[in-house]
């Protein structure tokens, strides 16, 4: 089987067929007369964006699509985890209720450790991608919460029996591997980013970093399970003209406690004077906007104790991304180990920790 038949590409040397057969469900009148790659980059996955010229009947201009890349991070990805998310997101066919790009095919090779998923160009609707290196206003902190509410409110209490078609999605899990990495990672990254991070920080080493990130994920179990983003940070968000918020990027799709979603998005998203300010007036507008019953809905101490302990995941993970020259820039890491460090300091994640971790008993 070549490279243009296969249902998942390992290179991005594809052909007319194959990308007809993509947007078929969509646009089943749809001819390509061309079609030519016109962006992308790779990093933690390799990404192409498309320029489509029709033979005859119509479809989108322009396609995003994604897969895992090369084989190192194809093995990276299974380890972790995230080999086949966001193909198997893509063929569940279930409606996320928040605003993100169009699916518009999805395919997975378990054999290969890769999936495809080839999405909407948000670009043709005038959307805005966001990155860490320019903090969002309140206002779109708040609207992007908003998003996240109606989300995790439609699968609030997920399980296999509530929703049959994400019995693929599993719960965060740290094993004795991917967290023997992030304290290599954390390692490594600190050294690189040592004038963003509180000393306090630096002083506790990579060690607490790494341990309390596993156990955060352990404690992600406790209390109301959703569906998760799972890698909600601004980078993997855009706005449109209208006012509209979205995220996009849906490789590290999970079932957890909401609040994971919340605090990664929140804290990487504003400045560190700005989530200092308005964070627990977010939070408030965070649970008022969900539409679960008033049994299910959280009150405040306790959405505020585990908000606290959201930076145990977010701070290790980008100190660990700043170790890399190729994953992201080196501003957006400074920015977001500076946020998440600033957080995880000012808030007592461990502290928190411990008291949602002694609450199990």
């Amino acid at each position: 089987m070549n490279n243009s038949t296969r249902a998942v590409p390992v290179t991005w040397n594809i052909g007319i067929a194959w990308m007809e057969k993509v947007i078929a469900k969509d646009y089943p009148e749809a001819r390509l007369k061309a079609f030519h790659r016109i962006g992308g980059s790779d990093g933690t996955s390799s990404r192409a964006l498309f320029a489509l010229e029709y033979a005859s009947g119509d479809g989108p201009k322009t396609v995003f699509a994604k897969t895992k890349g090369n084989w190192l991070r194809r093995f990276f990805h299974a380890m972790t985890g995230n080999a086949y998310i966001e193909g198997s997101l893509c063929n569940s066919g279930v409606d996320l209720c928040l605003e993100h790009p169009l699916f518009y095919y999805g395919a997975v090779d378990k054999l290969r450790m890769n999936d495809v998923i080839v999405m909407e160009d948000v670009g043709s609707r005038g959307a805005t991608l966001n990155d860490a290196t320019t903090p969002l206003t309140v206002d779109q902190v708040a609207t992007g919460l908003r998003e996240l509410a109606k989300m995790h409110s439609a699968f609030w209490g997920l399980n296999n029996k509530t929703h049959p078609e994400l019995d693929w999605v599993r719960p965060w899990k740290a094993s004795g591997t991917f967290t023997f990495l992030m304290k290599y990672g954390c390692g490594r990254g600190t050294k690189r980013l040592l004038e963003w991070l509180p000393a306090q920080v630096v002083e506790a080493g990579p060690r607490m970093l790494g341990d309390t990130w596993a156990e955060y994920l352990r404690s992600l179990s406790i209390g109301p399970q959703t569906l998760l983003h799972g890698d909600a940070h601004v980078g993997n968000t855009y706005l449109l003209p209208d006012g509209g918020f979205g995220f996009y990027d849906w490789g590290v799709v999970r079932r957890g406690h909401w609040s994971f979603d919340v605090g990664y998005f929140l804290v990487s998203a504003l400045s560190v004077e700005d989530r200092c300010e308005h964070e627990q007036d977010l939070l408030r507008l965070y649970i008022d906007s969900l539409t679960v019953g008033v049994a299910d809905k959280p009150d405040f101490d306790e959405a505020w104790l585990h908000y606290r302990c959201s930076p145990a995941y977010g701070l290790p993970i980008w100190i660990c991304t700043g170790a890399e020259d190729d994953y992201q820039s080196p501003a957006i890491c400074q920015n977001l180990a500076q946020r998440f460090g600033s957080a995880f300091v000012e808030l007592d994640t461990r502290g928190a920790l411990r008291s949602i971790v002694s609450s199990r008993g």
